[in-house]
């Protein structure tokens, strides 16, 4: 399933900024970078509660924001894409 992952992260000092790089390190292992703190994420349900449990631990509850977007399997008709950057498809072929 499609997962849309976004976060808000206050980085009025050094820990904050230090949270927001980790939460985007997380972020980056499991889905595709869509804008500054968006991700979208191609994954199973055991995937997500993996990554949710890891990104719960990283954030600062009383500061922070943190939301899951849940697209589903059927996620193509949900999306539409405007502007500058190209989109691309999670599950087409990844050139490393």
């Amino acid at each position: 399933m499609l997962v849309l992952i976004t976060y808000d992260v206050n980085t009025e000092d050094d820990a904050g900024k230090k949270r927001l790089r980790k939460i985007a390190k997380h972020c980056v292992n499991y889905g595709q970078r869509v804008q500054n703190s968006v991700f979208e994420c191609l994954l199973d349900p055991a995937q997500c509660k993996i990554l949710q449990h890891e990104l719960l631990k990283l954030i600062d509850k009383d500061k922070d924001s943190l939301r899951f977007y849940y697209l589903g399997n059927k996620y193509e008709s949900k999306i539409e894409h405007f502007g500058a950057k190209k989109t691309y498809q999670p599950e087409g072929v990844l050139m490393v």
